[in-house]
């Protein structure tokens, strides 16, 4: 279980209307709403301001697809394989990835709040200039993402692997990290100030310090 502070969840009716995703293009602008998409694949896609609004995806793969400056509220991706898409720029609240594959994501400079990404496979992930508020990662690997000049409010790492995680200009104040794996982070050690730690990867921060513990 995560602590510290709460998100708020996708708001999603419970009933909802099957869907394709091609059904945006019989839209004036793409937009899907109060839909569920399942079993899908979206191929070679490339559609700027996409908006998704209460809609559930399931089982649904993205090859080649391009959504930048997506605007998604209220939205479940469940048990899909968006690697490597680009949804840079985005806007994204209320959203959920649960066992999901999000390999090279690219979520740069995108704002994210009360978003949730539960034991997922996040590595190469891209949030380089992004702002995330009331973010949790579950039980996720986010091996060599990329964080560089982030703006993080209440985020939380719990319980996943960030081996090799690049925060250059980003503050960890108020962030905890303290029931995560790594073995080594790109970070400056005056942004590790108010990170929360275990008391092992105090030591092995100190030890990268040069200073040497007594037991």
């Amino acid at each position: 279980m995560t602590k510290g502070f709460k998100i708020e969840h996708p708001n999603i009716p419970r009933s909802l209307e099957k869907a394709n995703f091609q059904d945006i293009f019989y839209e004036e602008e793409p937009y899907l709403s109060n839909c569920m998409i399942t079993n899908a694949i979206i191929d070679n896609e490339e559609i700027d301001r996409v908006v998704l609004s209460k809609v559930i995806f399931k089982n649904v793969t993205f090859i080649n697809v391009s959504f930048k400056k997506i605007d998604m509220t209220d939205v479940i991706f469940e048990n899909c394989d968006l690697s490597n898409a680009s949804l840079s720029e985005g806007i994204i609240h209320r959203v959920t990835f649960k066992d999901c594959k999000l390999l090279g994501v690219d979520f740069s400079e995108g704002n994210l709040g009360n978003v949730s990404f539960e034991n997922c496979i996040a590595n190469l992930s891209n949030f380089t200039e992004a702002r995330l508020k009331q973010v949790i990662y579950d039980s996720s690997s986010l091996q060599s993402a990329n964080y560089y000049d982030c703006k993080l409010s209440k985020v939380e790492f719990y319980q996943s692997d960030i081996n090799d995680v690049d925060f250059t200009q980003t503050s960890l104040k108020g962030i905890d990290i303290s029931t995560c794996t790594f073995d080594r982070l790109n970070v400056a050690f005056e942004s590790l100030a108010g990170c929360e730690v275990s008391p092992e990867q105090a030591i092995g921060f100190a030890t990268l310090l040069g200073l040497k513990i007594k037991q």
